[in-house]
């Protein structure tokens, strides 16, 4: 079954009173906002720790724990937008040639197929389109498995909530085409990650969610700033040169200490490169449209709130379409002798109403045939010749594969030296980072690697640490570069 990417318009309820929720690692923060003539009014705000995943644990339990979290907080809203974490994205690319709307949904199609490693009628899909010139468009995938959509669902009804919208927070703080911005690289320093997101060209270009780049030593969260910085540069060089030009701006959200000291950092890193880079401390007064409370505070859950009161769609929609109701009845009655009743008696109707068609039906077809089939074959001849021209093929050879399994064989199977981090570019250099329990160990597997056929300039970029666990970093070049 194909996905269908064409975006869903459906009739959306209006809100006038809605809760904000956001997942991020193991908390879960909310606000419950009010929208009264031409203003928001702030009606709860909450931010607690989760002690189950809603992926893995019981849907019940879970939608127990979040009821009794609201409860605690004086929560009855039951209408909730909801942000969900930017890791569970699977992202795909593609450039559309200047297409009909009903030709360019049938090649997405074809694009969503080949983007992704996972079949598509397992995700829920969205994109996002940037314009290019000549009327192109640069389309961004953004598909999240079904299942784990299904038991969010799961998890908010055990909650007695009604979910209204499934976004991402990072869009809802920096949506495409903010004010004079034009091109914004957006890094939301999260719980347990970062959140990476770059809009250019009137979309969102590329979304990535930076696992590596917040780690607990001792109790204390601490940023990964080369991380972080060599991540962003490696996405804004994988964007077409037309977008990435447009990016003149890096902008910082999250709590202010560590929202300031990346700052800090990528100012260091790409003022130099012509990219402006600012903390984000709290919300401009235009941002919604609408007065906002005095007290606000920037987050995720606002925006989402925020958003969904001010009816701003959010890029990225993966809230399910509901089923009307006649198809409810239909799928509820389908089973059983109910059903062989029904499809006897359709049978029954369909031929009584045939006998009597017929001859007209086949008249109308000899009359029309013709005209209809000689519009088509020229439509369909002018979508092949562009498909032709603009649809971008895999090469045959598994480049990336074929590293991995190098990399892979390289490596001890005991566990003595781990990687966490592989990164390959499109030049052949790639990037290993990696724990460590024995130096000789790491020692033997860069020396696996130079013997391995197609590697060469095997080198150590850094090693940290007294006692082991040791982190290590090491680069080598696959095949002599570039294919």
């Amino acid at each position: 079954m194909k996905p269908d990417l064409k975006f869903i318009f459906r009739k959306r309820k209006k809100l006038t009173t809605v809760l904000g929720l956001v997942l991020d690692g193991g908390k879960l923060e909310g606000v419950v906002l009010r929208r009264t003539d031409g203003a928001l009014q702030k009606l709860q705000s909450f931010s607690v720790s989760m002690t189950l995943d809603p992926l893995t644990a019981a849907p019940e339990l879970v939608g127990r724990e979040i009821r009794n979290q609201l409860d605690a907080a004086g929560v009855r809203e039951r209408d909730c937008v909801v942000g969900l974490p930017l890791k569970w994205v699977l992202t795909a690319q593609t450039e559309l040639p200047p297409l009909p709307e009903a030709d360019a949904a049938s090649l997405l199609q074809l694009e969503a197929e080949k983007g992704f490693h996972a079949d598509p009628a397992t995700l829920q899909i969205a994109n996002a389109r940037s314009a290019l010139a000549g009327g192109k468009k640069f389309v961004l995938f953004a598909g999240i498995p079904s299942t784990h959509i299904a038991a969010l669902e799961q998890v908010l009804a055990a909650a007695k909530l009604r979910p209204a919208s499934f976004a991402l927070g990072v869009s809802a703080l920096q949506p495409p085409d903010g004010g004079k911005l034009g091109g914004v690289l957006a890094l939301a320093v999260g719980e347990s990650s970062v959140g990476l997101q770059v809009t250019a060209g009137g979309g969102v270009t590329a979304l990535r969610a930076l696992e590596g780049a917040i780690e607990n030593e001792g109790g204390r969260r601490e940023l990964q700033t080369d991380v972080i910085a060599r991540e962003a540069r490696v996405t804004l060089g994988q964007l077409p040169a037309e977008l990435r030009d447009q990016v003149k701006h890096i902008r910082v959200f999250g709590p202010r200490e560590p929202a300031q000291q990346l700052a800090d950092e990528m100012e260091l890193r790409f003022e130099p490169m012509g990219l402006k880079v600012d903390t984000v401390p709290a919300y401009a007064p235009d941002e919604f449209g609408v007065t906002l409370p005095p007290d606000t505070s920037l987050s995720p859950a606002f925006s989402l709130a925020a958003r969904a009161l001010t009816e701003q769609d959010p890029p990225f929609e993966f809230l399910p379409p509901k089923p009307t109701l006649v198809e409810q009845l239909v799928t509820k009655y389908s089973s059983g002798r109910l059903r062989a009743t029904g499809a006897v008696a359709a049978g029954v109707a369909a031929l009584v109403v045939a006998l009597f068609l017929f001859q007209e039906i086949q008249l109308w077809r000899l009359r029309s045939q013709w005209s209809q089939m000689q519009a088509k074959v020229t439509d369909l001849q002018k979508i092949q010749n562009q498909i032709q021209q603009y649809q971008p093929w895999y090469a045959g050879n598994y480049r990336s594969l074929a590293i991995l399994r190098e990399v892979s064989l390289a490596f001890p199977q005991d566990g003595v030296v781990t990687a966490k981090l592989i990164s390959i570019r499109d030049d052949g250099t790639v990037n290993c980072s990696g724990n460590t329990q024995d130096s000789a160990a790491l020692l033997a597997v860069e020396a696996n690697l130079s013997r391995l056929p197609g590697v060469t300039a095997v080198h150590r970029e850094q090693i940290r640490g007294n006692k082991p666990p040791l982190q290590f970093v090491f680069s080598f070049n696959y095949n002599g570069g570039a294919q």
